[in-house]
């Protein structure tokens, strides 16, 4: 007789076990940096935490520092006590602090990566992380190159067996500009294949960016006013009230154009453009993706449909604070810019004629990314004008960040004798519907690079097409003169305003 079996131990409900990574380690280039230290250590002991970490994972530093192992596990331990989101557990802590081993040494020292080839088979050996690792260069673009030969030349780029992995992580900037884009993708694609590089874009991590696809293809409510019929414009914003203290070397000749609308908007808006997938397999969610960079273009001309600026001295939050040119490291004539706002087409039959307004910007108002979805006004409305002057658009607004949610914006009748009509706001906070806090992004997108999940990492397709969108306005810029200033803790210059103006529009006050 045939009995099936069953763990007893195993709750059906328990939707953690195909999230645990498998046998595997990670090896992290500029361990020295801010990035590591605010943000990668703090996710690798978080992850470990919630359970999702094999027992014998190991973590890996390599830098130039005289660091003995030890040494370099204080650092960890420091970067944990101060940054990570779940409460510090010891034997949670002295299980992943027996995998941490440090390599000293230059990104062009053939004998230092000869012995990180040597610590990744011990480790194999003492942790049984089975030959699996990932390379994360948290390092400047310009070393991609010298690195990535290194680990070819020493054999770590390739598995020994046909069960083994090893993948490649790199942050942003992915090039200056088209050319350099795909220079950098083939610099890459030469040591690894292109479903072994994982291009970190933090923005996607983030649980609000996810809920937009479940707030779109889950529901049958948004769907039929999805589109041009009903759609005004869309606004996609990413403020910072912060300046560039100390960020001159990476900052200056990127800009904000560069930093954050050739990555993280133009996948914001991707997101929000794009069709419903035939299912939420990577390959099927890149291919809308896609679809929906071919089809967008910067509407001309750039004189009058973007604008630029860079932040001036002045007060926020109670504080004196410098301007740009006056921070230390910048160039008296830079024309980097602090603040960049453009103006897209999606050219579908789901979008046409709606534009896509994109704005960032350091030193703005206060510290907000959101998603604004702005529909066109009621076609007629039977009240007398005083009773709908206080009326604006419906809006539907996903709040990336800080305060994670989403804000229905309708009309409504003001209690009273008289009819009048005025704007309400039905809001949801993740933070209040439910109890589990949600992981930051770097949690979610290591723990996808290590399971070699790749649905919320960009490919290569994706970044030279959004290096197309955006470099007809870089060259624009190039020849148009130094950015407009604005005063720290406004929303930027005037030229945004009048940007908008011209449409008959008007930016939304986060």
């Amino acid at each position: 007789m045939t009995r099936s079996w069953a763990n007893p131990l195993r709750d059906e409900r328990d939707k953690r076990l195909p999230r645990i990574a498998g046998p595997c380690g990670l090896v992290i280039f500029g361990v020295t940096g801010d990035l590591s230290r605010k943000k990668l250590m703090p996710a690798i002991y978080d992850l470990a935490n919630r359970g999702l970490l094999p027992p014998g994972f190991s973590l890996v530093g390599f830098a130039r520092r005289e660091w003995e192992d030890q040494d370099f596990g204080q650092v960890v331990y420091e970067a944990v006590k101060q940054h990570a989101r779940t409460p510090f557990r010891e034997q949670v802590w002295d299980r992943l602090a027996e995998g941490f081993r440090f390599v000293q040494g230059t990104f062009d020292d053939d004998t230092a990566f000869d012995k990180l080839a040597e610590t990744v088979a011990e480790l194999d050996e003492l942790r049984g992380t089975s030959g699996n690792h990932a390379f994360y260069l948290s390092i400047p673009p310009g070393a991609f190159p010298v690195v990535t030969q290194q680990l070819a030349r020493s054999g770590l780029a390739k598995p020994t067996h046909p069960d083994q992995w090893r993948r490649v992580v790199i942050e942003k900037p992915f090039g200056h500009d088209l050319a350099s884009a795909r220079q950098l993708n083939k610099v890459l694609n030469d040591v690894f294949p292109e479903d072994s590089v994982f291009r970190i874009d933090h923005y996607l991590g983030k649980e609000t960016v996810q809920n937009l696809l479940a707030l779109r293809f889950a529901n049958q409510l948004f769907e039929p006013i999805w589109n041009a019929n009903y759609v005004d414009h869309v606004q996609i914003t990413m403020a910072e009230d912060i300046g560039l203290g100390g960020r001159a070397g990476y900052y200056d000749g990127i800009g904000a154009a560069r930093d954050v609308i050739q990555n993280h908007l133009l996948q914001l808006l991707a997101l929000t453009a794009m069709e419903e997938p035939v299912s939420f397999r990577p390959k099927a969610l890149r291919t809308e993706k896609i679809k929906v960079l071919e089809a967008t273009k910067v509407i001309g001309p750039c004189a009058e449909t973007t604008a630029r600026g860079q932040y001036l001295g002045g007060w926020q939050g109670g504080q004196k604070v410098p301007g740009l040119l006056e921070e230390a490291g910048f160039d008296k004539n830079s024309t980097t810019e602090t603040y960049a706002a453009i103006t897209l087409e999606v050219n579908t039959r789901r979008w046409a004629g709606v534009p896509f307004f994109l704005r960032t910007g350091k030193r703005l108002g206060r510290r907000v990314t959101e998603i604004a979805v702005v529909f066109k006004r009621a076609p007629h409305l039977p009240f007398d004008d005083t009773a709908t002057e206080e009326l604006g658009q419906n809006a539907l607004v996903v709040r990336v960040q800080p305060d994670e949610g989403v804000t229905l914006r309708f009309g409504s009748k003001v209690p009273g004798n008289q009819m009048e009509v005025r704007d309400v706001s039905m809001d949801f906070s993740y933070g209040h519907a439910f109890t589990e806090s949600s992981p930051e992004a770097y949690e979610r997108l290591l723990l996808d690079v290590l399971l070699g999940e790749p649905s919320l990492f960009p490919v290569n397709e994706e970044v030279e097409l959004s290096w197309e969108i955006l470099d007809p306005v870089l060259k624009h810029w190039q020849t148009a003169g130094k950015p407009e200033g604005y005063p720290a803790g406004t929303w930027g210059p005037e030229a945004a305003d009048k940007m908008l103006s011209r449409t008959g529009r008007h930016w939304r006050r986060p």
